[in-house]
């Protein structure tokens, strides 16, 4: 996850403000420790239909679950505001339908019996998922928690009508069951039925694409490596309005979901994308293990930019006509900052929001990376220094770089997370040499994938 926004603001307030408290700093009485595993979901497939001009979406969810250690007769999963048809359980070709208590925030399923561990059962949920009826707030990174968002869905606003999925923190639970927490990792399959004037985008690879009698269409995209439920991704956009712009790396797709105005850009925005992903590759020795890398700008985005698994989304900041980018592309910092996340948050994935940095700050240290390697030593340390101004005038040297205490989860996006623990691992790297820091950065990655 990349803010700028935010960070932009700290700066701007405290030089015309002076010195402010910040009440993000004030310890919090909770401990927040990484959530509990009772239960995990080992996959997840979903069948989803959308009304776009009502802004809500039919789903169906079928989770291969496990016990995590200790026998199991239930499953807490986070369903937030939703309207849930049937729950059930899955023998076979046939369903049983199970007791359950639902609080518009959590459904608690009894189960069919006890689960030894080892043992997988199926869950059946029939449910709609209604964006719009969600209470939960944003923060200063992350605008908003709707979790599904439906852009001019009457077609008659200024931008194409899209739909896109922002998960991080804990809003992907808006429109799938789920255990929204970070240590969880599923495998994945999304069919998503749309009218035929879209095209979909998801994680993984589309693996069928089938036309229906009513003139719809259904898009199956499967990933085969588990990933954490805030990184599951859906995007929707109009055939007549946007572009694939398509790129490759090695044998991987690399791709650019742009609207039809930008394509003749597209490339000067996005085209650098496969040489950082060899630099990447080649500088931590770990390949880029997924199956394609996908780009999609989202118009009226409630962040920065977001790595979901192979389908990152981006803000329309990442927009830029041929006469800007005459003077470089703006953009080029965070597009390596989420693609290093491919590494660094997909790949092995932050246990609890408490350790975000184990996310973050690598991925705001790979923007020196890519800077030293692709435009010089002194560019790559006149935006370090940028970048630790962002840190010294936030107000916030109070703050460890993790810490189990806080107010909101989403506190934790803040300049510790990201530009003081970028300028650490650059400390680090200067101390103990290139050699033993990228042989670290290997070990820790080989040792903690998936």
């Amino acid at each position: 996850m990349k803010k700028l926004i935010f960070l932009l603001a700290c700066i701007t307030t405290i030089r015309v403000g002076g010195q402010q408290t910040n009440p993000n700093t004030t310890r919090h009485s909770a401990y927040r420790a990484s959530y509990p595993k009772t239960n995990e979901i080992i996959h997840t497939r979903l069948d989803v239909r959308f009304d776009i001009p009502k802004s809500i979406m039919y789903g169906k969810a079928w989770l291969t679950v496990r016990p995590h250690f200790y026998p199991v007769d239930s499953l807490l999963l986070d369903t937030k505001y939703m309207d849930i048809k049937e729950v059930a359980i899955v023998r076979g070709s046939e369903r049983k339908k199970l007791k359950y208590d639902y609080d518009s925030l959590q459904l608690h399923i009894g189960l069919d019996k006890t689960y030894l561990k080892g043992e997988q059962y199926i869950i059946y949920i029939d449910y709609i998922a209604r964006p719009e009826e969600v209470k939960a707030q944003g923060s200063n990174a992350i605008t908003d928690a709707k979790g599904l968002y439906f852009i001019n869905p009457d077609g008659k606003g200024i931008w194409p009508t899209q739909i896109w999925t922002q998960g991080e923190t804990e809003a992907n639970s808006v429109w799938m069951p789920t255990i929204d927490k970070p240590n969880q990792k599923t495998t994945q399959e999304i069919s998503m039925t749309v009218p035929d004037k879209y095209m979909t985008l998801s994680n993984g690879t589309m693996t069928s694409s089938r036309k229906n009698t009513d003139g719809s269409r259904t898009d199956t995209w499967k990933l085969d490596k588990p990933n954490s439920p805030y990184l599951f991704f859906m995007g929707v956009m109009g055939k007549n309005d946007f572009v694939v712009v398509k790129d490759t790396y090695k044998n991987i797709p690399v791709e650019y979901y742009v609207e039809k105005q930008y394509e003749s850009v597209a490339r000067r925005i996005f085209g650098e994308t496969p040489r950082m992903m060899e630099f990447f590759s080649e500088k931590l020795n770990v390949p880029f293990v997924w199956p394609k890398y996908a780009q999609m700008v989202g118009r009226e985005y409630v962040s920065g930019a977001m790595e979901n698994t192979t389908a990152t989304l981006h803000q329309d900041g990442a927009y830029q006509n041929a006469r800007q980018l005459v003077d470089g592309n703006s953009w080029e910092k965070t597009i390596a900052h989420e693609l290093f996340h491919h590494w660094f948050g997909d790949l092995v994935t932050t246990e609890s929001w408490s350790n975000l940095t184990l996310n973050e700050s690598f991925a705001n240290y790979s923007q020196y990376l890519w800077d030293e390697y692709r435009h010089g030593r002194d560019f790559a340390d006149e935006n370090a220094y940028e970048e630790m101004e962002g840190y010294l005038f936030s107000n916030s040297s109070n703050k460890d770089l993790v810490r189990f205490y806080y107010n909101d989860k989403e506190d934790m996006f803040d300049a510790v997370s990201y530009n003081k623990g970028g300028r650490i691992l650059h400390m680090l790297r200067t101390f103990v040499g290139d050699e033993a820091f990228f042989a670290s950065l290997n070990k820790y990655l080989t040792t903690h994938q998936f």
